[in-house]
């Protein structure tokens, strides 16, 4: 699958579509992760393109590092998008490494874009975001598609990573796309996600 059928069958989903087109006032801001792998799971699979997906993720990189501002984006995009009635997490990136540490019980380096927070991505194949820039789409996919549309998950060698965390997912997804080939947390030097 090429990038640009990859971006066509993401954008299939209605939310997604929806996601994309209201973030591009953001700063540095794309629909990622699990929600754009997902469709195509499911187109790829049969089944409904919002089967399974749990939320929709936006992220978006803003140097007011304050939780106002990004309270206030959150509640905006909320408010915009309240009529799809899905789950949407948004998260300034430039504030992670304040919270994360705290929260999940290890460091977090302070990010300088969006993009890098997807290369830190707990898997392999949820590493990809999906932006609207003045023309057409953007996909920024580090790693490739390759582990996205070949229904594999292997663990991010490179991400701040927990074996808990990733074993919580791929049960959960395991469980909602039986097809799909799951790598074991211990598998961190895997090779071959292009």
């Amino acid at each position: 699958m090429t990038s640009e059928e990859f971006i066509e069958v993401a954008l299939g989903n209605p939310a997604n579509r929806a996601v994309v087109d209201e973030i591009a006032w953001l700063p540095d801001a794309w629909l990622a992760g699990g929600c754009l792998v997902q469709t195509v799971w499911n187109a790829l699979t049969r089944r409904p393109l919002t089967h399974g997906i749990n939320d929709y993720d936006v992220i978006y990189f803003d140097p007011d590092m304050s939780w106002e501002a990004e309270d206030t984006i959150i509640r905006r995009l909320e408010q915009r998008l309240a009529t799809l009635q899905i789950k949407i997490e948004i998260r300034n990136q430039a504030r992670v490494h304040l919270w994360y540490p705290e929260r999940h019980g290890r460091p977090y380096p302070p990010l300088t874009s969006a993009a890098e927070s997807i290369d830190r991505f707990l898997t392999t194949n949820t590493q990809v975001g999906l932006r609207k820039p003045a023309q057409g789409f953007e996909l920024y996919a580090p790693r490739g598609l390759s582990d996205a549309v070949g229904l594999i998950v292997r663990p991010n060698a490179t991400a701040n990573f927990s074996a808990s965390n990733y074993e919580t997912k791929v049960a959960r997804w395991k469980a909602l796309w039986p097809e799909i080939t799951v790598y074991p947390a211990e598998a961190t030097d895997v090779v071959g996600a292009t």
